[in-house]
């Protein structure tokens, strides 16, 4: 889907080949930054656990705001949760890879975007890491407001836990203890994630292929609703987060342009010489 230095179908492939080399060259003059950018994510993402776990036993409120949120939903006039839910629930050829890419591609999935941004891409690295942080940090502060617990813990409504009876379940029984917050529905990080590092691939490659990236948020969207893990409205907070997250991004850092230029200019990186 994303071509490196890739000029067309005519292009020279050894000349693309020693463009990569030269990339790969210049990424071993950024350790340093490498270390720094390893230690920041490992603080943030710490920090964020941690946080996350202040509202981990407000059993009673969770449950409360989930049905409210129902409530609303309906006044809204939303479809249920429960319609994209019954899709998967008796076909376990869809339920099985539903709940392995709920567990599995939204950090993969990051990872190897940032990485690949890093490496390639450091300007569009930038703005990217700065808005994930962003969307983070604000989806942190919802999650400590209103702790609300995913449709599968409402069985009364109809839903069921796809995980727990196809597997590939990523968290246990809500009194099981653990460092999962299962009360941090809203908003939906699987969907801001997902919607970021699409947008990102977007705004950093030229190829005509490059649009089969947004396919990830709306599949990411589509399971987190069908497999009992989110409302609606968790994938929609999610989306105006970081909506308003790129708005001031601008704002906050004043170098920077939007997603699709570059976020102020990237220094010659030093080749090693021999």
């Amino acid at each position: 889907m994303v071509a490196v230095g890739l000029g067309g179908p005519n292009v020279d492939f050894s000349s693309a080949l020693r463009g990569i080399a030269e990339k790969m060259r210049a990424v071993r003059g950024r350790g340093g930054d490498a270390v720094r950018q390893l230690a920041v994510t490992t603080v943030l993402y710490l920090a964020y656990r941690v946080g996350r776990m202040s509202t981990a036993d407000n059993t009673v409120d969770a449950l409360g705001n989930a049905r409210a949120i129902l409530e609303f939903e309906d006044r809204l006039g939303l479809p249920e949760e429960t319609t994209v839910q019954a899709v998967f629930r008796y076909r376990d050829f869809l339920a099985v890879p539903a709940n392995f890419y709920y567990a599995t591609a939204h950090f993969t999935v990051a990872v190897g975007v940032l990485l690949w941004l890093w490496v390639f891409r450091p300007e569009h690295y930038r703005w990217t890491r700065n808005l994930m942080v962003a969307l983070t940090g604000a989806a942190l502060v919802v999650h400590v407001l209103l702790p609300l617990a995913p449709p599968r813990m409402l069985p009364e409504y109809g839903f069921v836990d796809l995980a727990a009876l196809y597997g590939q379940s990523v968290y246990g029984s809500p009194d099981s203890g653990g460092l999962s917050n299962q009360f941090a529905a809203m908003p939906s990080l699987h969907v801001g994630w997902a919607l970021l590092l699409a947008f990102a691939l977007v705004a950093a490659t030229r190829s005509s292929w490059r649009w089969l990236a947004l396919a990830h948020p709306v599949l990411t969207t589509v399971v987190v609703v069908g497999t009992g893990n989110h409302y609606w409205l968790d994938a929609i907070i999610a989306v105006v987060l970081l909506g308003l997250a790129a708005l001031l991004h601008p704002l906050v850092v004043p170098a920077s342009a939007t997603a699709w230029g570059v976020m102020g200019p990237v220094g010659p990186q030093p080749v090693p010489t021999r």
